[in-house]
């Protein structure tokens, strides 16, 4: 029997095989994934001691609390905040992670960030470019994700009598990727990106049912209102968001957060969020496959065995 994780990407087995916490402060290396998650979410004056403390991390561990609003133009108290949303208990253990992780940035094990893609950009440049964008998204996808949610979610997954995923545009790409993985193993999943037919599909859930809602800005009202509708039905109800505080997440019973490099005239949000969202369902789908692996184990092998028979030259269908 084919090993049940082909294709699965290394980083994605490096974590379910890891034992990754977040109940403590961030790491060093998770402070630029943190500041580019939130910064859309803050006060201007607090997105601006986010900017400057991931911009020159080792200027700013050198800076008492006062030295810092003093550079950022903003207050000991915001500063203090800011560190706060970020998962510090207080600015000391910010200047801790600051150190940390200008140290890492020295040594080369964290490569600073790269410049946007040019229009003039040779194509060679823009390869490596994009190739570092995708690599940060990854790893700050990864060193973000709560992985408490993440297992709650897979274990209502993996029990549930029926699955809906909804999304719109690049998302809705990702719930049908997520669809077909779940459909191979066995699942009953159905990914709608028709809104209206989402939302009737939403009425007849209920307890033991899980919907989905893929959205990275956290506020599409299409993925909302089927979300919404099942939340009210009884289904257990899945957020993958960029917006941890988005609106889309007062419906969710559980949070899985999904982080994106930066946007710019070449490299639209779409691009990166996809992504970070397809992590975070490769994560669900390894996720599930080892708790129903009696099951799901022959299910992908049976579908393996289809599909080669299929594109075999003899057991393919005439064109």
């Amino acid at each position: 029997m084919e090993n049940i994780f082909h294709g699965v990407t290394q980083d994605v087995k490096e974590i379910f095989a890891g034992s990754m916490r977040l109940d403590a402060p961030p790491a060093p290396a998770a402070l630029a994934a943190k500041v580019r998650t939130l910064a859309p979410s803050m006060t201007r004056s607090m997105q601006r001691v986010a900017e400057a403390v991931a911009g020159d991390p080792a200027a700013c561990a050198a800076l008492t609390v006062t030295g810092l609003a003093e550079l950022t133009g903003t207050s000991e108290a915001t500063v203090v905040r800011t560190a706060r949303l970020l998962g510090y208990p207080g600015y000391r253990d910010l200047r801790l992670a600051l150190a940390g992780l200008a140290a890492q940035q020295q040594s080369g094990r964290a490569p600073a960030v790269t410049a946007d893609i040019a229009v003039d950009d040779p194509i060679a440049d823009v390869v490596a470019k994009l190739a570092y964008d995708e690599q940060q998204t990854l790893a700050d996808t990864a060193a973000g994700l709560d992985t408490v949610q993440l297992g709650a979610a897979v274990a209502a997954l993996a029990t549930a009598r029926r699955i809906d995923v909804y999304g719109i545009g690049a998302s809705g790409l990702v719930a049908q990727d997520l669809v077909q993985k779940l459909l191979r193993i066995g699942l009953i999943a159905h990914a709608h990106s028709d809104p209206h037919l989402a939302v009737t599909n939403a009425v007849q859930l209920r307890a033991k049912d899980v919907a989905i809602a893929i959205t990275h800005s956290g506020s599409t009202g299409d993925v909302i209102e089927p979300l919404r509708v099942a939340f009210e039905h009884g289904a257990t109800t899945v957020a993958i968001t960029g917006r941890p505080d988005g609106p889309v997440t007062q419906y969710a019973d559980h949070i899985l957060t999904t982080s994106t490099a930066r946007e710019s005239e070449l490299r639209p949000a779409a691009m990166s969020s996809r992504t970070s969202q397809l992590l975070v369902v490769d994560c669900l789908f390894v996720g599930i496959a080892q708790r129903t692996y009696e099951t799901a184990a022959p299910a992908l092998s049976a579908s393996y065995e289809a599909l080669a028979h299929r594109h075999s030259p003899r057991g393919g269908t005439k064109r």
